[in-house]
C-alpha cells in the first residue's frame, strides 16, 4: 500500500495576509504578494495616486516661472474653464500645488478613496469622483463669477490657481456615509457637515464652498452605494404534531 502524502497547504492569499504582515511576521514573499493584493483591489485609486506622485515631482523640480506656468495652465479658474473647459477640467484633478503635502494626500487616498473603491467598485467610484469634482468646481467658479461682476470679488481670482484633488475626495467622503452602520452613521454625518459647513459659515473661500458642495453631491450618489448583503435568518420550524 501505497504511502499517503500529507497535503500542502496553501500560501494565505490578499485579505488573509493582514494579521501576519500587521504582527510583523509575514516573509518577503507575504508582503510582496499582499501588497500586489492591496493595489488590485483598488486599482483606479492607486493609478491616480501615481499620477499625482509623477505631477509632484515636476512640480517640485520646476523652476518658479515653468511651476507657475504649469500650474495655472491646468487650473480650472474662470478664464482656463472659458478657453479650455474640458482639460482645466480633467488636467486639475492631476495635480497638487504644494509637493510637500503628498504625503497627507497617500494617506487620505488609502484611508478614503481606497475603501470606496472596494465598497463601490472602480466605475461607480469613479462616476462619485468625476460628479463631485465637476459639479463642485463649476458651482464655485460661478459664485466667483458673479462676485467679480457685482465687484465683491477681486478679478485677479478669474485667473488663480485652482487645482487639486480635494473636491473628488470631499464627495467621496460624503457617499461612505451610507456605507457606515447605523446607529454610527449620523454621528459621522453630523461630524462631516459640521466640518465642511463650518469655514462656509464663518465667511470662506470658493474653495470651502466648492468642498460642501462636494459633500452634498456624494450625499446625493446613494443610489451607487450597493447594499449589505445579509444572511437570511433560518426558517422557524413549528412542532410536530403527532397523529394517531
Amino acid at each position: 500500500m501505497a504511502p499517503e502524502i500529507p497535503e500542502t497547504s496553501r500560501p494565505p492569499q490578499g485579505r488573509a495576509l493582514l494579521p501576519a504582515v500587521l504582527r510583523g511576521r509575514a516573509g518577503p514573499g507575504d508582503v510582496r504578494r499582499f501588497v500586489v493584493y492591496w493595489v488590485r483591489s483598488a486599482p483606479g485609486t492607486h493609478i491616480w495616486l501615481g499620477t499625482l506622485a509623477v505631477t509632484s515631482v515636476i512640480v517640485a523640480v520646476s523652476p518658479p516661472h515653468v511651476r507657475s506656468y504649469l500650474l495655472h495652465s491646468v487650473s480650472t479658474n474662470l478664464v482656463e474653464l472659458g478657453r479650455h473647459p474640458t482639460r482645466a477640467l480633467v488636467a486639475s484633478a492631476l495635480w497638487i500645488e504644494t509637493p510637500s503635502g503628498f504625503a497627507v494626500y497617500a494617506l487620505l487616498f488609502e484611508a478614503v478613496h481606497a475603501t470606496a473603491e472596494r465598497r463601490l467598485g472602480t466605475w461607480r467610484w469613479l462616476l462619485v469622483v468625476a460628479t463631485a469634482h465637476v459639479g463642485a468646481t463649476l458651482l464655485s467658479q460661478k459664485v466667483v463669477r458673479l462676485g467679480i461682476r457685482a465687484q465683491r470679488l477681486p478679478d485677479s481670482l478669474a485667473h488663480t490657481i485652482d487645482i487639486g484633488v480635494s473636491y473628488g475626495l470631499a464627495g467621496v467622503v460624503g457617499v461612505l456615509t451610507y456605507g457606515v452602520p447605523r446607529p454610527w452613521r449620523w454621528g459621522y454625518l453630523a461630524a462631516v457637515l459640521g466640518y465642511f459647513a463650518y469655514p462656509v459659515v464663518n465667511g470662506g473661500t470658493f474653495t470651502d464652498l466648492g468642498h460642501l458642495t462636494a459633500v452634498l453631491i456624494g450625499l446625493c450618489c446613494y443610489a451607487v452605494m450597493p447594499a449589505r448583503r445579509t444572511v437570511p435568518a433560518p426558517p422557524r420550524c413549528r412542532p410536530r404534531r403527532w397523529r394517531r
